[in-house]
């Protein structure tokens, strides 16, 4: 009787192994014909491509990752979790990940999403190579199920079209110092991009310069202090040196002789608007990024920012009644280094009747409300805090570049 017992308990152990083996090796199932389909393989940076995974299993859990690697070294990720559909389908732009580093439907998450392997992704900005050195960055899309890898493909991200040159600018050679990006020859004239930057200085928005110029504008990011040639801060900083670049920039093949565009973000889109003040013969619109409405002190020691004719630009509300072109202020509901939006309102207010205007107030984003979309970035510029959130920024990115690319394009 034992051994019967026994000989009865060894066959249902077995039988329970077997199943339990079938249960583990079901699950463990996973597609060996899975491809990522893109519809733009290589595109400009700030161009959405639409991904979709194809060849899944139906109903089959999957991760989609993206990775890219910024200019110091450091690797970036993203990642989100779906459900194939029936046909064993994941398509990015129509999905809702289950879970990953952004939520809802969008396209593009996996790209502005990312975050550093190590760091704090709101103290982070990603910064692939300078255009002027590295014409594109790679990111790449993986799938993962069942723990496995089971299919990956490369999309290259261009900040200049083919065509587009550029070369460097100096204080010494040229009078000014920053970039300049020119399209293909031949291309039909455009008003050219005056792009600059705020109180981090250098040359900044070199991203932005390239894009524009990938788009048909001749475009100069320059620098103003902390570059080579230049002032080490931000105070008197004549505003004719603008001047200087604008008609420099006018004169390039490609460009609208007329006039030019300025671009500029923070402290860089108050001197824009004195620029359209003092030269309205030069700038046939403006574009200010979070803005100030007022001359504020220089940076970081404070003394006067700004001078015209050598004389200290007063410390007070900036004037608009000599400004001819269009307007067009960008600012977060959520900035947290100063109240851009209630200062672009007071801008509009005072343009009102005096030159066309365009305000686009995003309530969630802060500081870094833009400019082009799709590179992850922060929400802290140490010591600052910005405000905002990464999701909200780059909400107000995608949705903004547009309407900033037409801005400038207008006649």
């Amino acid at each position: 009787m034992y051994r019967v017992e026994i000989r009865r308990w060894l066959a249902g152990l077995a039988v329970v192994l077997v199943v339990g083996a079938g249960a583990v090796g079901c699950s463990a199932r996973s597609s060996t014909a899975a491809t990522i389909d893109v519809d733009a393989a290589v595109a400009l940076a700030d161009h959405p491509i639409e991904a979709r995974v194809t060849g899944l299993l139906a109903r089959e859990a999957v991760t989609v990752a993206a990775r890219a690697t910024d200019r110091t070294g450091q690797p970036w990720h993203a990642e989100a979790t779906f459900e194939a559909d029936g046909g064993g389908v994941v398509d990015l732009a129509r999905s809702a990940p289950a879970s990953g580093t952004y939520t809802g439907v969008d396209g593009m998450g996996l790209f502005w999403s990312m975050r550093p392997v190590t760091g704090d992704p709101e103290r982070s900005w990603f910064s692939p190579g300078h255009p002027e050195t590295k014409a594109a960055y790679d990111v790449r899309l993986t799938v993962t199920a069942a723990g496995r890898e089971i299919a990956a493909r490369t999309v290259t991200r261009q900040w200049i079209a083919p065509g587009v040159t550029h070369r460097a600018l100096t204080a010494a050679a040229d009078g000014v110092a920053g970039v300049l990006f020119l399209p293909p020859p031949g291309a039909e004239r455009r008003p050219g991009v005056l792009v600059f930057g705020g109180s981090e200085g250098g040359i900044s928005g070199r991203y932005d310069a390239a894009l524009f110029a990938s788009h048909g504008h001749p475009a100069l990011a320059l620098g103003y202090f902390s570059a080579p040639g230049l002032p080490d801060t931000l105070r008197d900083i004549p505003l004719e040196y603008f001047a200087t670049a604008a008609r420099l920039l006018r004169q390039q093949p490609g460009a609208d002789r007329d006039a030019v565009v300025v671009n500029g973000a923070s402290r860089g889109a108050e001197a824009a608007l004195l620029l359209a003040q003092h030269f309205p013969d030069l700038v046939r619109g403006t574009i200010l990024y979070s803005p100030n409405d007022t001359v504020s002190q220089g940076f970081p020691s404070g003394g006067d920012a700004w001078t015209i004719g050598g004389v200290p630009v007063p410390r007070s509300a900036i004037p608009v009644d000599r400004v001819t072109g269009p307007v067009l202020t960008i600012a977060g509901g959520d900035d947290r280094l100063w109240p851009a939006a209630e200062q672009a309102r007071r801008i509009m207010d005072r343009l009102d009747g005096t030159a066309a205007y365009q305000s686009l107030i995003y309530p969630d984003a802060g500081h870094a409300v833009g400019s082009f979309p799709y590179l992850a970035g922060g929400t802290f510029a140490d010591p600052w805090e910005l405000g905002g959130t990464r999701e909200a920024d780059a909400a107000a990115r995608i949705d903004s570049w547009p309407q900033v690319l037409a801005f400038a394009a207008a006649d």
